[in-house]
């Protein structure tokens, strides 16, 4: 079976900044760190990440935000501990309702605005009678 790896290819306006967040994000090294681009290669999630200098970033745009859904509270933990000691401003949510599912849950903003949450699904379900189309505001934003 081939194994799938995202892509993820995002303009910077400081590379030696956004390298220091994406190390505490991820905890591992860039595998290429240039003046104006650096790679990193992440097994777990299987990540293609690429961050491309660039004079100015509009913040937010299209996107509202990235994430990545781990396994146990204790995985969101260990990130929660990650991101402390290496000084990142984090927003922790626990047994938070999102997206109709039971979540704990923590944020972190990288050096452009771009917002990412580290998060598990306690219960993927909360909400089955609501499983129709709404107009109700959207989640996780």
């Amino acid at each position: 079976m081939t194994v799938l790896k995202t892509h993820v290819a995002l303009n910077v306006t400081n590379i030696e900044k956004s390298v220091t967040f994406y190390q505490a994000m991820f905890g591992v090294a860039p595998v290429k760190y240039k003046t104006d681009y650096a790679k990193f290669d992440i097994p777990n999630p299987a990540l293609n990440l690429t961050l491309n200098l660039a004079t100015t970033v509009q913040t937010g745009g299209a996107l509202s935000h990235l994430g990545v859904q781990v396994e146990s509270t204790q995985e969101v933990q260990a990130s929660i501990q990650r991101f402390e000691e290496a000084g990142l401003a984090l927003f922790t949510e626990e047994n938070t309702e999102c997206c109709y599912a039971l979540q704990d849950k923590v944020w972190v903003t990288d050096p452009d605005g771009n917002k990412w949450e580290v998060f598990v699904v306690k219960i993927a379900d909360i909400a089955p009678e609501k499983n129709v189309l709404t107009t109700e505001k959207p989640c996780c934003a």
